[in-house]
């Protein structure tokens, strides 16, 4: 089972989020194929932001759109910022990471983005290549971004715990 992650970012930017408005499906090696011949260098130079729906189809967007209308408001399997480059002809992740503030996914959300990748035919990592831990206080209940292993609130200045708990009612999809 997989978890899913609602979104958990502003109510207004998830209220923004127009029919249509999500980001670009790419399911197979044929759709990334027609994405990425229509990415001028310029944008390709610059990280995108991409979600993994609960059907775990990849969704990518430009850089600087939210997560959320990337997923069209649904929930995900993962959610970030991905770039690509080539490499002995072929279309490769260059970085991705897990970093969604409006999301917040776990670490462990990376085998539903490696499925994604593999599914659109691109070489990936074996792994996010830049990890991101959140954690909600259970004190101020503000979200938190650990950074070098320091488990304590930058609000609060209260505990973090150890497993991930941004959204307690998150729900599990099937794999």
């Amino acid at each position: 089972m997989r978890r899913s992650y609602r979104y958990v970012g502003p109510a207004e930017l998830k209220a923004a989020v127009r029919p249509g408005s999500g980001g670009r499906r790419i399911g197979s090696a044929a759709d990334f194929d027609g994405w990425v011949a229509g990415r001028s260098a310029a944008e390709l130079a610059e990280p995108f932001t991409f979600v993994v729906g609960a059907d775990g189809v990849l969704l990518l967007a430009p850089r600087r759109s939210e997560h959320v209308a990337c997923a069209g408001g649904r929930p995900v399997l993962s959610a970030g910022e991905i770039s690509f480059a080539r490499e002995a002809g072929r279309w490769v992740v260059g970085d991705v990471s897990n970093h969604s503030t409006g999301y917040c996914p776990d670490v462990s959300s990376w085998p539903s983005v490696a499925q994604a990748l593999d599914r659109a035919g691109v070489g990936r990592p074996s792994g996010f290549t830049h990890e991101v831990v959140f954690r909600r206080c259970p004190g101020c209940q503000e979200h938190n971004i650990v950074r070098e292993g320091d488990f304590v609130c930058v609000f609060c200045g209260g505990d973090l715990p150890a497993q991930w708990n941004v959204d307690p009612l998150t729900e599990s999809a099937g794999s």
